[in-house]
């Protein structure tokens, strides 16, 4: 008997998040760990999901862009209360193309190109008025036109070999299956809660 495909029913339980009107379906936290092995977890947010894996888009001068040039591996997790369902996904991490990157960038509203043409995400910053000034710096020097993806914001892809689905049931009896990849082919296990 076949397994399921784990990203095929990801995709069917985002997409239930989505036409519900769950705010943010698509915030995962994200663990990375650099060579030093600390781990850090964030928020960010699901660009695409398929066979390929789960992308999304970042400054790679980051911390997360350096701990994942380290260390090229990544856990995630999402969150929907709504129907008490969790989803563990732990892989590799690849960087996706620049015309991968160039495509989605100029989906972006020109406002959140324009921050992230002039933030360096994470670092130091002296005073907000600096920030704003930078924006504003840059929005005149564009005149209107639109601003190029800066060479550092690239898409990260998270190449899945661990998908776990969990669903809260009463009495702590919660449902949990785990796939595991075995090549092309997902092999499929139950947990305890």
């Amino acid at each position: 008997m076949k397994t399921e495909d784990p990203i095929a029913r990801f995709t069917r339980w985002f997409r239930e998040e989505v036409t519900a009107g769950t705010k943010l379906p698509e915030a995962m936290a994200l663990a990375t760990s650099g060579s030093d092995g600390m781990p850090s977890v964030r928020y960010v947010l699901l660009k695409q999901a398929d066979a390929q894996g789960f992308s999304f888009y970042t400054d790679t001068r980051s911390p997360k862009g350096q701990q994942i040039a380290e260390n090229p591996r990544a856990a995630m997790a999402f969150y929907w209360p709504r129907k008490g369902r969790q989803v563990r996904i732990d892989g590799s991490v690849e960087l996706m193309t620049a015309e991968e990157a160039d495509a989605y960038w100029a989906t972006r509203p020109i406002d959140s190109r324009i921050s992230g043409s002039v933030s360096h995400q994470s670092d130091r910053l002296k005073s907000r008025a600096e920030l704003v000034a930078r924006v504003a710096k840059l929005r005149r020097e564009l005149k209107g036109k639109e601003p190029v993806r800066p060479n550092y914001w690239l898409g990260l892809r998270v190449i899945p070999n661990r998908i776990e689905f969990w669903v809260q049931a009463p009495f702590r009896l919660h449902r949990r299956e785990l796939f595991l990849r075995s090549g092309r082919q997902w092999r499929k296990t139950l947990l305890q809660p």
